[in-house]
């Protein structure tokens, strides 16, 4: 009995992996390029812009270049960059996108590269996804949903290497746009 009460947990926790891992999985391949968790923050009622976040990993022998995405909840998008210049902190856009090496990582995060989503229609909601798209020079566009995290948020929940160590948010800033 104790061994049929042990493989019923099992099998009760092995299912609980499984149906969590799908949820969990937020990864997407296009050819060689392998796109890890798009995300974004929740903003507040009447944001008009919010950023989109991932990373992208080109295991082709081919380099590839994202051009732009796009935002089911947003007029349009643009990448854009941030960078100090003494204490201030500057955006600007990459009309030429990102060039994404064979063997290298691209990470959009906050305060660096990072896709801007602007003219938002509805506000971003924490725990919602919302659908989106990549687009490529090689690999063309490619449907993702960005998973929304916490207003706050530095990185997707369950971490990532790139941490937002400026404290300076854009959710909710004009930028001029």
């Amino acid at each position: 009995m104790r061994h049929r009460a042990f493989t019923t947990a099992g099998l009760l926790f092995a299912l609980g992996l499984a149906a969590l891992g799908p949820a969990e999985a937020h990864d997407y391949t296009a050819g060689p390029l392998k796109i890890g968790h798009p995300w974004s923050r929740a903003t507040p009622g009447g944001a008009k812009v919010a950023g989109g976040y991932l990373t992208v990993t080109n295991t082709g022998t081919e380099p590839d270049r994202l051009t732009g995405g796009s935002l089911e909840a947003a007029e349009r998008g643009e990448l854009h960059t941030m960078s100090m210049e003494g204490n201030v902190m500057k955006m600007a856009p990459l009309p030429n996108g990102l060039d994404i090496a064979p063997g290298k990582t691209v990470t959009l995060a906050p305060s660096g590269n990072h896709l801007m989503f602007l003219e938002l229609k509805t506000p971003l909601k924490q725990g919602e996804r919302v659908k989106g798209t990549l687009t490529f020079e090689r690999a063309g566009t490619v449907p993702v949903e960005f998973a929304v995290e916490s207003l706050a948020a530095k990185a997707p929940a369950g971490g990532s290497a790139s941490q937002d160590r400026s404290g300076h948010d854009h959710t909710g800033h004009d930028h001029g746009h």
